[in-house]
């Protein structure tokens, strides 16, 4: 078993059939579930409900959904940013709230897109959080990471010169270079951090020539996701554990604790029921 793997390869394990909780599923569980559904998740708090959102697609495991995707822009000096939509007040049912949403290519792109596996009580999703969305390389990412940069930098262009070449030994090389970042995560305990992966590869550039939302989402074949597992909220790894070839997984983004994988290069739309953010106190 290799050291990276949590769990034994089990023989005959189950195949998940992965599934999208959102409005395809609710057509068919009844009105009293659905609003259950809604009860459950919407009765204190800001935002939460059924939410669509652009992600990296689930192709195996136990995870229900794919992770959601993180706009990215790039600074007139080579700076990565994680786009965050611009708070606004409305009026929602009788009562003001933040909400922070903007229209990408035909997409609402919202901060409830991120809110799950607890990331909605994050001072980093709050809409009016002095946060300057940069992204900062993670201690303990990737091995070209501890030799290469500095924990706690800014992601520049530069660190992935090598992109269309670069390889760790694990699956092919060339198909793109990962970073392991924080995201909006300034002054913020352990606990509280973002944790972002961040690849560039030639073939988000080639989809972004023939995707309007990855056209708008994307630079020069960049792209970015929340790295929270949609199962149990585990952080998974783009060719960055070794054992992930005995599932089919050294090309993909893989989760070693219950082996859910995801296809960095397959962006769908799905839907799924985010928490609500908790009101100030």
């Amino acid at each position: 078993m290799a050291e990276d793997d949590k769990y034994p390869e089990s023989t005959g394990r189950r195949r998940f059939v992965k599934g999208v909780v959102g409005s395809a599923t609710l057509a068919g569980l009844g009105t009293a579930t659905a609003a259950a559904l809604k009860s459950a998740t919407s009765p204190t708090g800001e935002g939460g409900g059924i939410t669509k959102f652009m992600g990296v697609e689930n192709i195996d495991g136990p995870a229900p959904r794919g992770m959601p995707q993180i706009p990215i822009e790039i600074d007139d000096e080579g700076y990565l940013k994680g786009l965050f939509p611009k708070p606004e007040k409305k009026t929602v049912q009788g009562r003001e709230v933040t909400v922070a949403e903007t229209k990408i290519a035909g997409h609402t792109y919202s901060v409830e897109w991120f809110q799950y596996c607890g990331v909605q009580t994050y001072k980093g999703v709050d809409p009016e959080a002095d946060m300057d969305n940069y992204f900062r390389y993670k201690e303990g990412g990737y091995d070209w990471q501890s030799s290469e940069v500095e924990a706690g930098n800014k992601v520049h262009v530069d660190d992935f010169s090598d992109y269309k070449t670069w390889g760790n030994g694990i699956g092919k090389s060339g198909l793109g270079k990962p970073a392991s970042v924080t995201w909006r995560s300034q002054d913020v305990p352990a606990s509280q951090t973002l944790t972002v992966e961040v690849i560039r590869s030639t073939n988000v550039e080639e989809m972004a020539n023939n995707s309007e939302w990855l056209k708008a989402t994307t630079q020069k074949g960049f792209i970015a996701h929340l790295n929270k597992c949609t199962h149990f909220c585990c952080v998974p790894s783009f060719k960055g554990i070794a054992g992930s070839a005995k599932f089919g997984a050294a090309d993909e983004i893989y989760c070693p604790c219950h082996q859910s994988v995801y296809d960095p290069f397959s962006i769908i739309e799905e839907s799924f029921v985010a928490l609500p953010r908790p009101e100030d106190e």
